[in-house]
């Protein structure tokens, strides 16, 4: 069996894993005049999600919310959703310490093989850990926090009505340090294959990726790094065994002696399946989450970027065979233009990393990148990640937006605050309308449902409906409702000793509906 073989069986049971199993059946052979009917739209009946461990810093403190959108129909009842510590801690390991680990987690693993919902306690105590974070119903969320470096990295599922459309945020604030800042992300999926640009291996930063396994077996996953002329060498990138239920740091610069500023990241499982996010810290301007680019396509959209943003960098890649030249546009308030540092097609060479300098190109009003083929150019797939710099001098902060697909049905994000949230509605073709709801509130209030119309080529950054009576923080859901495409993003700000510190979140579709063919018998037994 070859590779690519494997990969596609693994991506297979990745798929089933999130979205859950639905029972389908054949077509009765008798009547062959039967035609084919519909796929029904069901709601999932699992999520999974993976939150890594948060901070090395002492002075970090975490926050998660949990949340499922209410108003899904159709998933039955009851159902649970739970995030609980993963067997292992976060320790700073090379891809060559890991063995001793394995054995460990290995033992702590087979204590909890009998109860898959729960995992095993971070500290090694024989009891299993009681979920961290369990939510009861949808539309209202569920928070609480950690403080200093041993909050360990989460592993949940969810079932029944709180699966379709399931997230957790992991904000966290670290006043001082080298990664200082506002880190925030929207903790994954897991999944077999991640493309991250705009990582680095510069000696000015600090770039981690995480690797967490959710499931009861080990995982081996490959990680490739791309600078700008191809591959950069590695000989430790290759064969990295990450434990049952447990998280791996992998520190970029440790798998190869060439230090760049602007590399993508290429993650991929030979076994099993992991959740993958890149930590990056800046000598100068603090630290963030970088998440995984959306497919790779011709076309992409990158929203979110604050209107105040001082730098802008946009780092593509092209995983594919041929070469891209590239039209690169900003889609503003009033329309979409060519910034003047985009004048020229920017050109990617297939393998290697291209990045475009676009300072400071919002000019005070928040937008989005789109980039697609130049006039009389090849549509060639790329993926895409913007880093974006708020503030000057000693007070700068650093955020990243990765190239983000469209919300199709709905999308959620979390932890949004009475103040410092902004939500960035982006419509890169025709006009369309949204509905955004904002939930009941951790700690109390009721939501409160508005409307938006985005007209077509612009973004419309609004300060996003708060319930009513708020207490603690809630979440925002947006579904569109007629009209063209809309990508979505959420910027969280909050200022500390003068530093405008921020992260955004992008916000794809969660996926919380899966096509099911029509059948005419029950195979249910099957399942």
């Amino acid at each position: 069996m070859n590779r690519t073989t494997l990969s596609l069986i693994a991506v297979a049971t990745a798929l089933a894993a999130v979205t859950g199993f639905a029972a389908v059946s054949a077509p009765d052979p008798v009547d062959s005049t039967a035609t084919a009917k519909t796929p029904a739209r069901l709601p999932v009946e699992r999520s999974s999600l993976l939150c890594p461990a948060p901070s090395t810093s002492e002075l970090a403190e975490t926050v998660y919310t949990s949340f499922t959108p209410a108003g899904t129909t159709g998933a039955g009842t009851g159902g649970a959703a739970e995030l609980a510590p993963s067997a292992a801690p976060l320790t700073d390991t090379d891809p060559g310490d890991d063995e001793k680990t394995t054995d460990e987690d290995k033992a702590k693993d087979d204590k909890a093989k009998d109860d898959e919902a729960k995992a095993p306690a971070a500290d090694g105590a024989d009891a299993k850990a009681k979920p961290f974070l369990a939510l009861k119903e949808p539309g209202k969320p569920v928070s609480g926090t950690k403080k200093g470096a041993d909050a360990p990295a989460l592993v949940g599922a969810a079932t029944g009505p709180l699966a379709p459309g399931w997230t957790a945020q992991q904000t966290t604030t670290v006043t001082a340090g080298d990664s200082r800042g506002l880190l925030g992300m929207t903790c994954t999926a897991p999944g077999t294959d991640f493309w991250f640009p705009g990582a680095s291996t510069d000696k000015s930063r600090q770039d981690y990726v995480h690797l967490t396994n959710p499931d009861d077996t080990a995982a081996v996953a490959d990680i490739a790094l791309f600078g700008k002329e191809g591959t950069l060498k590695s000989d430790t990138g290759e064969g990295i065994p990450v434990p049952a239920r447990s998280s791996v740091p992998v520190l970029l610069s440790t798998l190869t002696g060439e230090a760049e500023p602007n590399v993508t990241v290429h993650v991929s499982t030979r076994t099993g399946r992991v959740g993958a996010v890149v930590n990056a810290t800046e000598e100068k301007t603090g630290g963030d989450w970088l998440a995984a680019s959306a497919d790779a396509a011709p076309r992409a959209v990158l929203p979110g970027i604050p209107g105040d943003a001082t730098s802008v960098r946009l780092v593509v890649f092209a995983p594919g065979e041929d070469d891209a030249e590239l039209k690169v546009q900003l889609a503003g308030k009033s329309g979409t233009i060519v910034p003047s540092s985009a004048a020229e097609p920017l050109n990617v060479k297939s393998g290697m990393t291209a990045s475009l300098d676009l300072g400071d190109l919002t000019k005070g009003e928040a937008g989005a990148v789109r980039i697609g083929p130049a006039e009389g150019g090849r549509e060639t797939p790329v993926v895409a990640a913007l880093r974006v710099v708020r503030g000057k001098g000693t007070d700068q902060e650093v955020a990243f937006i990765p190239a983000t697909g469209p919300v199709t049905e709905r999308a959620t994000v979390a932890d949004n605050r009475a103040k410092g949230s902004t939500l960035t509605l982006t419509a890169p073709d025709k006009s369309a309308k949204v509905k955004v709801t904002a939930s009941a509130g951790s700690g109390g209030g009721e939501q409160v449902v508005k409307t938006y119309t985005v007209k077509g080529g612009t973004t419309l950054a609004v300060t996003p409906p708060v319930p009513a009576g708020l207490k603690g923080s809630y979440a925002l859901t947006v579904e569109p409702e007629s009209g063209g495409p809309v990508h979505a993003a959420r910027a969280l700000a909050v200022t500390q000793d003068g530093v405008p510190m921020f992260t955004v979140q992008t916000l794809p579709d969660d996926r919380g509906m899966v096509s099911v063919p029509a059948t005419k018998e029950d195979l249910s037994v099957l399942k």
